[in-house]
């Protein structure tokens, strides 16, 4: 075979020929940025696609106005009754073109979050690409669109769409030889005065029961003003509560003075130790919160010394007094949370605190935040502010998750392609510049959703992490949720391949964007120059880091709708990959000062992979690693990664569904599990189960743990909600960890149904332990709170769903409450009438929650607010009653006011006179920012 024409078949076929490109630049988003087409292609993509132009094609995005709406999540006879139990929901979206077009030459991509099952009409198709990226494409019925006309698509999807945020934005046009170009009505803005992210091109819900509620049997009730007034009396206003109170609380306080005889105004001077020159700089971050706070070191400050205690990790004794303050710990973790707990003493108003005593220590080891920025990027600055705040409520661990289906957020030296390809979408369906489009991504690179962090990024987050006593923990997805690698590792197969046949290993090669081009062209070439290095007995280094089998024919989906996710884990090429990002990894961290001692393998969500790759199948029939099935293949994986990881010293994390499937004995010493199940559905079982083979278990229960959850019942709250539509601040400062099946007492499931949670011991019909309780002298390791990102866009949505969640995470973390039911050994039953959580313990909670709120109103979030920290502002309870207007907050302190629609705001009185219905809000602690506003009626 001639090599040099087989290159240049596989170069063609890829788009990697010498040309000149043609690249737009300074153009506005809606216009074409960094995509490139071929010079003898220029003038046919600024002239006609089969009738249409570019220019044409610019208008009808600049002008057609889109409207989603769920008309209703109540299924009809036209389900499928064969899918998702049935259920389905109807929507439509409507289009109002601005200029008149006849030509059918074009499609508009849009992402859909559950798959369409059918549609209704004939004018238009709806095509699934890939994940939840359709296509809507005119048919030969379609007539046109004609200005101020509307043509609306009515189709169906699986199962619901219960949040209006369910319907992504950057909806865009596309057509063969013209850029893509940015529906602009399908954009999201924000609102100038909450910075909350809004969809106008979705129609808000009115319909409660056709549109909100899950199913038949769905009993949450609607968070509007009238049922937050009736939750938010459990709380009332008294500013004395925040005083003294210190978050997380510490376990142990004794005042000396309520005058508040202590003052800080004048600021604080360091006494350090002499035998230690590093601390100065290990409290360093501690002392710029209280410098942020109005307290800053001067030589005419209070005088704090710091000095030596025997005692556990973090724990310290913080005694206050107006003669000076004594700092005693053991560790630089002890010295920095004891200037936490006087930062949390402040009232940024009066500087002023009592003399007390503190000693104090942490409930568990491990108090994480977990935040995704694979699936949108989050900006570095992101994650140094959040660390500033773990560390000024004493978290410790930051699970930083950067690599998952939708992109690879880390440059790793030697591998390019992973952030080149894999950190950014765009409009190349064959994806050689970058991944599809996915979660309303939209057809540009250049997005905010896009990006990576440097080398040099990575190691100033591990150390700025480690000077506040942080351990960061990253992820990179697998063996599942791995597209991202996979594609990335793809195109760097292509590439090499092809300079392998064309025998020019050195050669660079550019990628250039084609458009629409069937990828099995490439692939056909490839095969064919690939088959004739074989021929000729070459090892190619193409494949060296290779993850995927092309010959696997597996069918298989995605909890996520993909059908090419998963790493092929029969392949040597897939642990050489594995191996080389971690050494890299470990690289960034001892250049940090930090080394790498846990890493997060993620193992779960595998669905079906691998069953039909010849690799696989040849390595089950012949392997001596003990695996007979596909079924065993995913457990290997993870053994075998764990091992490598414990022959580095690292130890290895997972969550629990992918590490339920190993077997211990294979497994490291250390080992961590992030408990991931919802306790109404037996989560507890895993629980209990993995901490008995005395694993490192982190919990990390959706249902009150995961951050990207709504905080209450309401259509307009950000995020998913698959296992809770409901998670305020107040459902996690109520968690009992200690005993995860006890809170059926006071909890209730998704659709607000009592459930019961059984972990006594049960046997299956042979007499074999399926399941039971926690074994004496075995108990949890921490808590981690989670961001993930799918539906979180930017950094002021994320702060907005981490805030004020992460305080009560950390008081669950650091602080055990004596109102917790404590843990039975042998087992025992729980329901809403089993009486373990006593209404003395019930009540003890109420005292505690009082307390909380009140300082969250009044004292902490003045300090967020400080820190530049988008919190969420409560929405407002309300009710008129006599024509007079009354009103609550979850969190006393917080100034409220109202308006007739369209009036102007006023301050909120209680008992003054309104004419309904009339708007209500709360605003931020500093008075700038506003809550969300809610009617009543």
């Amino acid at each position: 075979m001639n090599k040099r024409f087989a290159a240049t078949s596989i170069l063609v076929a890829l788009g990697l020929t010498a040309c000149s490109d043609v690249q737009v630049e300074n153009q506005p988003r809606n216009q074409v940025q960094e995509y490139q087409v071929q010079k003898s292609s220029a003038a046919e993509a600024s002239a006609v696609a089969g009738g249409l132009t570019q220019t044409q094609l610019q208008q009808l995005g600049d002008t057609l106005a889109v409207t989603y709406r769920i008309v209703t999540n109540i299924p009809d006879e036209q389900c499928n009754k064969a899918l998702a139990d049935g259920r389905c929901f109807v929507a439509e979206i409507d289009f109002v073109p601005g200029v008149n077009l006849a030509s059918h030459d074009w499609a508009i991509y849009f992402s859909q979050m559950r798959p369409v099952q059918s549609i209704e009409g004939n004018e238009f198709t709806i095509t699934h690409i890939k994940g939840d990226l359709y296509r809507i494409s005119p048919t030969a019925a379609f007539t046109g669109f004609n200005q101020g006309v509307k043509k609306t698509l009515r189709f169906r999807s699986e199962l619901w769409q219960l949040a209006e945020t369910d319907a992504m934005p950057n909806y865009y046009l596309a057509a063969e030889h013209l850029a893509p170009v940015l529906i602009a009505s399908t954009q999201v803005s924000q609102d100038t005065e909450t910075r909350l992210e809004l969809r106008p091109y979705v129609e808000s819900y009115t319909d409660m029961v056709k549109q909100y509620r899950r199913t038949e049997t769905d009993k949450l009730v609607p968070a509007d003003a009238k049922q937050l007034f009736i939750t938010n009396q459990s709380v009332s206003e008294n500013a004395a509560l925040a005083v003294n109170t210190i978050i997380p609380t510490p376990q142990k306080v004794q005042l000396h003075s309520s005058d508040k005889s202590v003052s800080l105004t004048s600021g604080i001077k360091l006494e350090y130790q002499k035998d230690n020159p590093d601390q100065p700089a290990q409290v360093a971050a501690a002392l710029a919160r209280l410098a942020r706070l109005g307290v800053a070191e001067s030589t005419r400050g209070l005088a704090v010394k710091l000095v030596s205690q025997d005692g556990a990790e973090g724990s310290y004794r913080l005694d206050v007094q107006q003669s000076g303050i004594v700092i005693a710990a053991s560790d630089a973790a002890g010295y920095s949370y004891a200037l936490s707990s006087l930062a949390s003493l402040l009232d940024v108003q009066n500087l002023n605190v009592n003399a007390m005593t503190i000693e104090d220590r942490p409930r568990y080891p491990f108090r994480g935040m977990h935040i995704d920025v694979a699936r949108n990027f989050h900006s570095k600055q992101l994650i140094l502010d959040l660390l500033d705040q773990m560390a000024a409520y004493k978290l410790n661990k930051l699970h930083l998750h950067m690599a998952d289906d939708e992109g690879w957020r880390l440059e790793i030296d030697g591998l390019p392609e992973l952030t080149d390809i894999g950190s950014k979408r765009c409009h190349d369906l064959e994806e050689n510049t970058c991944l599809l489009p996915q979660l309303g991504s939209g057809p540009f690179a250049d997005a905010s959703v896009n990006g990576f962090y440097s080398k040099q990024d990575y190691i100033n987050i591990v150390k700025y992490a480690e000077a506040r006593q942080i351990q960061v923990i990253p992820s990179m997805d697998m063996p599942g949720h791995s597209r991202a690698a996979i594609k990335s590792m793809e195109l760097r197969f292509r590439k090499l391949q092809a300079q392998e046949v064309e025998g020019t290993t050195n050669t660079q090669v550019q990628v250039v964007a084609s458009v629409d081009k069937p990828s099995s062209n490439a692939v056909k070439s490839l095969d064919t120059g690939a088959r004739q290095l074989q021929v000729e007995g070459k090892n190619t280094a193409a494949e060296q880091y290779l993850l995927s089998d092309p010959k696997d024919t597996t069918v298989y989906s995605s909890v996520q709708y993909y059908n090419d996710n998963t790493l092929n884990v029969c392949m040597e090429s897939t642990y050489h990959f594995v191996e080389k990002v971690i050494d890299e990894i470990a690289k960034l961290h001892q250049a940090a000062g930090q080394p790498l001692t846990r890493y997060h393998i993620g193992a779960d969500e595998t669905a079906g992979a691998w069953k039909q790759s010849p690799q696989c199948l040849a390595f089950i029939a012949q392997n001596d690693k003990g695996v007979k099935s596909v079924d065993e293949l995913g457990a290997y994986f993870i053994e075998r990664i764990s091992t490598m990881l414990a022959a580095k010293g690292i130890e290895v994390a997972g969550w629990s569904d992918g590490m339920s499937h190993v077997r211990p004995e294979n497994m490291p010493a250390k080992v961590q599990s992030n408990i991931w199940d919802v306790i109404a559905y037996k989560g507890y079982e895993h629980a209990n189960r993995q901490v008995n083979y005395g694993w490192d278990v982190v919990l990390s229960n959706p249902e009150v743990l995961y951050f990207d959850f709504p905080y209450e019942a309401d259509p307009k709250e950000h995020g998913y909600y698959w296992a809770g539509r409901a998670t305020n601040s107040h459902k996690v400062f109520s968690f009992m960890p200690d005993n995860l099946a006890a809170n059926a007492e006071q909890w209730t499931d998704i659709q607000n149904q009592p459930f019961e949670a059984d972990d006594r011991i049960k046997l299956d019909e042979t007499g074999k332990k399926i399941s039971g309780p926690i074994e004496k002298g075995k108990s949890f390791s921490g808590l981690q709170g989670q961001l993930w990102s799918e539906s979180v866009r930017s950094d002021d949505t994320a702060e907005y769903m981490i805030f004020p969640r992460l305080l009560m995470l950390a008081e669950r973390a650091w602080h055990q409450a004596a109102w917790e039911v404590p843990y039975q050994y042998q087992g025992a039953l729980y329901n809403q009438s089993s009486g373990a959580f006593t209404l003395a313990m019930r009540n003890e909670q109420a005292k505690d929650w009082q307390q909380l709120a009140n300082t969250l109103g009044h004292k902490e979030f003045i300090k967020l607010d400080k820190a530049g920290i988008d919190y969420r502002v409560p929405t407002v309870g309300a009710e008129i009653r006599d024509g007079k207007l009354f009103a609550n907050i979850a969190y006393p302190g917080l100034k409220l006011e109202y308006r007739s629609l369209n009036g102007q705001w006023q301050t909120y009185q209680a008992g003054q006179a309104v004419i309904a219905p009339i708007e209500i809000r709360a605003l931020a602690a500093d008075g700038i920012r506003k809550g969300r506003s809610l009617i009543v009626n």
